[in-house]
């Protein structure tokens, strides 16, 4: 059994994206109840990932906990992320701040940037990490481990469940 402190070492980018979405979507998830195969908007945004940026080199995955969609090198280590739209902007930036966080601290990168990219907006978001926020990414990891570890969390109905893949299983 892992230790509270080790835990964040056991939480996926995607974990933290679901947490700021929906925490029972979240519990689905961790308890690997998959239902985003089924999903035509999963399977939309994964068109738009493949349609995009087809010059880089994609789908990184490190520890089988970060998948970052393509990373560019310079200066600075690029880590990019490739959504299709703004509506889940917090949930979009804590995964990035996650996998900013996790190649600095767990795994030592330095000089790493983390870019959300638009592509149907034409927009793309900067995210630096610079180690203020550690304490508040080691927090949410906590935050997640507790809820995984726990019951399912009731539903709570909100305008995006309509969309979601885990819909039948909360509301029919």
């Amino acid at each position: 059994m892992l230790s509270k402190t080790e835990k964040h070492l056991q939480i996926m980018g995607t974990q933290i994206n679901y947490y700021f979405i929906c925490h029972t979507k979240l519990w689905f998830f961790s308890h690997h109840i998959k239902m985003e195969q089924e999903s035509d908007l999963v399977s939309m945004g994964k068109q738009l990932h493949q349609g995009t940026y087809q010059k880089e080199k994609r789908d990184y995955t490190i520890d089988n906990l970060i998948s970052i969609d393509f990373i560019k090198k310079g200066d600075m280590l690029e880590v990019h992320e490739v959504k299709k739209s703004k509506k889940m902007e917090k949930a979009h930036e804590y995964q990035l701040l996650y996998y900013l966080y996790y190649l600095n601290v767990v795994k030592g990168v330095e000089n790493v940037v983390g870019m959300i990219n638009y592509p149907k907006m034409r927009k793309k978001i900067t995210l630096k990490w610079d180690g203020t926020r550690e304490g508040e990414i080691r927090e949410l990891t906590e935050k997640v481990a507790t809820l995984v570890d726990g019951d399912m969390p009731k539903p709570v109905k909100s305008p995006t469940c309509r969309k979601c893949a885990y819909y039948e299983l909360c509301w029919v």
